[in-house]
């Protein structure tokens, strides 16, 4: 067993010593990954998982939805199909992958990106923050340039979690614990100190807090380790690379097994369309009999559903990952469709005449929705992963971040729609409770493509031989190819996993 390998082990595991060496566990485990991948590395991946994308992005949420209710003042039809907007940059990750591999600055690859991205959300973050009447106009461009940074930041860590794992292989489920567990406690953090800025520093005010993350990443950019690059035919070397497997993922997208549970992914993430801006304007409504929710309790009560969220990732790892795929999607949507319930419920006060107060009754519905998102989504990153030919992994991974995201953005587009149609404004949520219905019928329909998915259990290979022997450029795959470092790290599919959960 490798070295560090043993020593991850011992960190994470290891044992006796009472109290005292189960606490400093945590420590020993930090300072063997400090020692093993650089302690710049170690640093890049808290600031961009943690502080940049777990506590930003959740942060984010909450004082984005009063910036718009309250200083701007718009419709909540309008902002939902405003959220699809902002989740562009996320898109096109794979371009950022691109460029990142394909446009050193003077030698580096990561370092000036990470710069950048520093750059452009402290100033789009400054701008919303410091400019009193800010035209809508403007604050679309500094909330899609907030959004961007934190998208270039995703990729170039990524990149770097990437060399690092083909440097030291035994050590990619540690860096992965890392990046989900600094994702998830910055989450909790944001999510529960989101509602308490917005209380004391006003909409506004509150969202001068998303200009620290981007300034770290300004930091970061200076002091990650990175070997300067002097080879000048890597831009060729990349490209080509680029073309190769563009043309191996066209080839691997043509097969039945391989189109289908991709379309039935689109399908199942675009007809679940999001309502939460109407539903949210809703209950931090003021107005009689509406439930006029305090900012401080919408952020916890979005801190108690990121626990939840966890909890859905255990019970699947320990109850359902074992399950056939059919089967498992097919009760996780119906599930999913069910305890939409819960929402109508609600928004029909039904849950007054049982008795329960709606504090208790949102956070028992907040708690179902991310435990039942996660057991849904958990099963399409592992079918996700049992679709990517050997030789293509990062483009065909882009392909379905790209295909999932388009249907995220059309479920998204469709809620703004549904919204509109029937008409539920600032005030005026007397339909508000059709849309819920609406989507609740919609997330049921996705179960009449379930025909889509194979049946194979989750540990089967999907794959066709003819696939599996050859590379996704139609080439034998090479083992130890000298290059492996360039591999281009397009996409992560589990990145846009917790944005679903948040637009239940």
């Amino acid at each position: 067993m490798p070295e560090e390998q043993q020593e991850a082990e011992e960190g994470i595991a290891g044992g006796g010593g009472g109290w005292a060496s189960t606490a400093l566990q945590p420590v020993r485990w930090l300072r063997m990954l400090c020692r093993e991948l650089g302690a710049t590395f170690v640093a890049g991946v808290v600031l961009v998982y943690g502080l940049s994308q777990g506590f930003a992005g959740s942060f984010f949420r909450v004082a984005s939805d009063y910036y718009w209710k309250d200083v701007q003042r718009v419709q909540p039809a309008t902002v939902q199909l405003l959220s699809a907007v902002f989740f562009i940059p996320w898109v096109l990750k794979p371009l950022w992958g691109i460029m990142t591999d394909v446009f050193p600055v003077r030698g580096y690859r990561r370092r000036p990106y990470f710069l950048f991205a520093g750059v452009l959300g402290t100033a789009s973050a400054a701008i919303v923050t410091m400019v009193n009447g800010l035209p809508m106009t403007s604050a679309i461009l500094s909330f899609v340039g907030i959004s961007t940074a934190v998208a270039i930041a995703d990729v170039t860590i990524d990149a770097c979690i990437a060399k690092n794992g083909i440097d030291k292989p035994s050590l990619v489920p540690d860096m992965q614990s890392l990046c989900a567990f600094s994702s998830s406690l910055g989450a909790l953090i944001g999510y529960a100190t989101s509602g308490m800025f917005v209380h004391h520093l006003g909409a506004q005010g509150a969202l001068g807090v998303m200009a620290l993350p981007p300034a770290t990443l300004v930091f970061l950019g200076f002091f990650i380790y990175e070997l300067k690059m002097y080879q000048h035919n890597v831009k060729e070397k990349v490209l080509n690379k680029v073309h190769m497997a563009v043309k191996g993922m066209a080839q691997t997208i043509k097969y039945p097994v391989v189109w289908k549970p991709s379309l039935y992914m689109f399908l199942s993430l675009a007809l679940s369309i999001s309502t939460h801006e109407g539903q949210f304007y809703w209950y931090t409504s003021k107005e009689p009999p509406n439930p006029g929710f305090s900012q401080e309790f919408v952020g916890m009560v979005h801190a108690i559903g990121a626990v939840a969220s966890m909890v859905g990732v255990l019970v699947y790892h320990k109850y359902l990952k074992d399950y056939p795929f059919r089967s498992i999607l097919f009760y996780a949507q119906l599930l999913y469709g069910v305890s939409g319930l819960l929402d109508l419920t609600f928004v029909l006060r039904w849950n007054l005449l049982l008795g329960v107060p709606d504090a208790a009754f949102v956070t028992l519905e907040e708690c179902c929705a991310r435990v039942v998102g996660r057991v849904r989504l958990m099963p399409m990153m592992v079918l996700s992963t049992k679709l990517c030919p050997p030789g293509a992994e990062g483009t065909f991974f882009a392909l379905l971040m790209c295909i999932d995201s388009a249907g995220m953005l059309a479920a998204k587009a469709g809620g703004a729609a549904v919204l509109r149609a029937l008409r539920v404004t600032r005030t005026d949520f007397a339909r508000l409770w059709l849309a819920v219905l609406v989507r609740n019928l919609l997330r049921l329909s996705t179960l009449a493509a379930i025909s889509l998915v194979p049946t194979a259990d989750q540990t089967d290979v999907l794959l066709p031989r003819d696939l599996l022997a050859v590379a996704g450029d139609g080439s034998p795959p090479a083992a130890g190819d000298g290059d492996d470092e360039e591999r281009l790290q397009l996409a992560k599919f589990a990145d846009h996993v917790d944005d679903d959960d948040d637009d239940d």
